[in-house]
């Protein structure tokens, strides 16, 4: 992507947006998407580049759907010369690679469980050698940009085509609300370490259920990513994988109508990334602060139970402690964070006290 093309057009005249199914489930399926998006392109300026749908799905637990394999393929195949879209599937092997080459696949992504494992990637980098076909990297399950970047080096010594990155969220052990944290300043300092990667959004990943997803996207604009992966499908509650996150025809439609393209240069942009990220520190900090209540609840109870006082100086002097420790190694104020905790160990002891009035 040159400079002169940020220089002459708007965000919005290159964004690129890649939409399917979850999983690729049935040949009259890809039809109804493929009519969607032909009647969307040639009715709006925002086009949709490539219909995605997965063949091989590899799943938590076995039993579960795991994908039609080279039966999608062929389906693929079919659409794209009914069409003449261009049509993207999920690689995790060499041989699904080989696959989609001999299927005549346009597009081709790595999933997140397959970026996490290196010896894997070499292979599928190794079956892509000297290929021109574009090939896409998801974030890793882990938030460790280190291993995302040398998956996209591995590709990219390889291939001859194009190489991008896909954000989708990484694997936290509490992502709520999402199904995936976003963890927005990975994905900003790969986009800055990396200016000459193309990165998308994956906001049907990240959210994990289709109510979030237009403001994860709209979130992925304002942080100028170049473009976004969206997982819709034609009867989304009837969908075989991932029912809950992926979009219908018309949700699509106006998550798509609803973008918001803003022209951003310098200061103003570094602004909105570093608001964005502050929002979900925010977020991360009032659900800490739930689970810490949750807890105090169960401390109370516990208290009842042993006939314990609901304040316990010492422990708390302790607690105290430890904080103002902490803030002194991040160069924190101490009034600051001891006023802070000070306002939770009030809210604390109005927990336990209530629930010893219930109990009573």
């Amino acid at each position: 992507m040159q400079d002169n093309k940020h220089n002459q057009n708007t965000l919005q005249d290159y964004f690129r947006i890649f939409a399917g199914p979850c999983s690729a489930e049935s040949l009259s399926q890809l039809r109804t998407l493929a009519d969607f998006i032909r009647q969307w392109n040639s009715a709006n300026r925002l086009k949709i580049q490539a219909l995605r749908a997965g063949a091989w799905k590899p799943r938590t637990h076995p039993g579960e759907f795991d994908g039609y394999g080279t039966q999608a393929l062929e389906w693929l195949q079919q659409i794209k010369a009914e069409s003449g879209l261009t049509v993207a599937t999920e690689v995790a092997t060499a041989h699904h690679v080989e696959c989609c080459l001999n299927a005549g696949i346009d597009i081709l992504w790595v999933g997140a469980r397959t970026t996490s494992n290196p010896f894997l990637m070499q292979e599928i980098a190794s079956a892509l050698q000297g290929c021109s076909l574009p090939i896409w990297i998801k974030n890793p399950i882990s938030p460790d940009l280190g291993l995302w970047r040398g998956a996209v080096e591995r590709v990219a010594a390889a291939s001859k085509g194009l190489v991008g990155a896909i954000h989708r969220g990484f694997g936290l052990y509490n992502s709520a609300p999402y199904r995936n944290a976003p963890l927005w300043e990975i994905a900003v300092e790969m986009k800055r370490s990396c200016p000459h990667i193309p990165l998308l959004c994956d906001p049907s990943h990240i959210g994990g259920k289709r109510e979030l997803v237009a403001a994860i996207a709209q979130t992925g604009v304002d942080l100028e990513m170049d473009g976004l992966m969206i997982e819709i499908h034609p009867e989304p509650e009837k969908a075989l994988s991932d029912a809950k996150q992926q979009l219908d025809l018309k949700a699509f439609a106006q998550l798509l109508s609803g973008l918001r393209f803003r022209d951003m240069h310098g200061s103003t942009a570094r602004m909105t990334q570093i608001r964005c990220i502050l929002d979900e520190i925010d977020d991360e900090l009032v659900q800490l602060i739930g689970r810490r209540m949750r807890l105090v609840e169960e401390i109370g109870k516990l208290k009842k139970a042993s006939n314990l006082s609901v304040l316990q100086m010492d422990r708390w002097n302790a607690v105290v402690e430890r904080a103002l420790n902490q803030a002194r190694t991040q160069g924190l104020d101490e009034n600051f964070v001891r006023n802070l905790f000070n306002c939770i160990h009030s809210e604390a002891l109005r927990l336990q006290q209530d629930s010893k009035k219930e109990e009573n």
